[in-house]
């Protein structure tokens, strides 16, 4: 299946991030630490230009531990600021202050030096959507100061946070680009739930999954679902709704259901931590 997703609204809010770019110092980028690269949008490198970053590997909590470790150093080698965090539990989201600062410190000493003081950095928080830009606001703020949900597209439009006398916030909806030359990127995307999942079919989207965490992490699998591997996907999940009792009338498999528990398992970690790209 190939997998695409742009609707109209998002080209809206690309021009919105276009307009508000020259009045920002710094991009704070989240990404999934489970695809850390299909998850970062090329388009936002391209509005960034000449501007400080930061990647956050967001969601780290459900990421392979060792892969994070081996991701941070992918971008530090890069020189790309770069931090894990869980934006749930706030794990690692005390030690951005200080990595804003490391990041904006020419800024900052060109400020000093024109006698500018008590100017705070303004950051836009950006990313694609379903990367928890809003709940990771909501725990850098310590307050609940913008919508969150688990699907794609909660925040509509741009929204100024100051969280301090040092830093403010520009919150921008969650975009995806026009086109994915890499299948296996949009095919990342539909895993973690950054398109509309109803324009998907997901026994195939579970089947696609299955045959990545066969490669993976087979183990996993076989433990939660107690199936062995059959040679087809379609078959090993028609195994999965065996064991999880998914029937229709009639000791129908009852394979959307299945596949359904398959894909949420997934994106809630109840499969185990789970990277589906590796750093070279």
């Amino acid at each position: 299946m190939n997998y695409q997703w742009y609707p109209g609204h998002m080209t809206k809010a690309r021009r919105m991030m276009q307009e508000n770019i020259k009045l920002i110092d710094l991009i704070i980028e989240l990404v999934d630490a489970r695809i850390p690269i299909a998850s970062r949008n090329p388009d936002i490198d391209e509005l960034g230009k000449g501007k400080s970053r930061i990647v956050l590997l967001n969601k780290s909590d459900l990421a392979d531990a060792a892969c994070n470790k081996q991701w941070v150093r992918y971008f530090e080698e890069r020189g790309v600021h770069v931090l894990e965090v869980n934006s749930k539990t706030g794990a690692g989201i005390k030690a951005i202050g200080a990595l804003v600062q490391k990041a904006c410190a020419e800024k900052l000493e060109r400020d000093r030096k024109r006698g500018i003081v008590n100017r705070p950095v303004r950051a836009m928080v950006a990313g694609i959507p379903n990367v928890g830009k809003s709940t990771f606001i909501n725990a850098f703020a310590g307050k609940a100061c913008t919508k969150t949900g688990n699907k794609p597209g909660v925040t509509k439009g741009k929204q100024w946070i100051r969280l301090n006398k040092n830093l403010e916030l520009l919150d921008t909806p969650g975009i995806l680009w026009p086109k994915f030359e890499d299948g296996r990127v949009g095919m990342h995307l539909a895993f973690i739930g950054s398109m509309n999942d109803e324009i998907i079919i997901v026994e195939e989207l579970a089947c696609d999954l299955l045959a990545c965490l066969k490669e993976l992490y087979p183990d996993l699998v076989e433990k939660r679902y107690e199936i062995r591997w059959r040679e087809k996907e379609a078959d090993t999940l028609g195994e999965i709704a065996c064991s999880r009792g998914c029937l229709l009338k009639g000791e129908n498999l009852n394979l959307n259901r299945a596949a359904n528990i398959v894909l949420d398992d997934f994106r809630s970690g109840r499969l185990g931590r789970i990277t589906l790209e590796h750093a070279e």
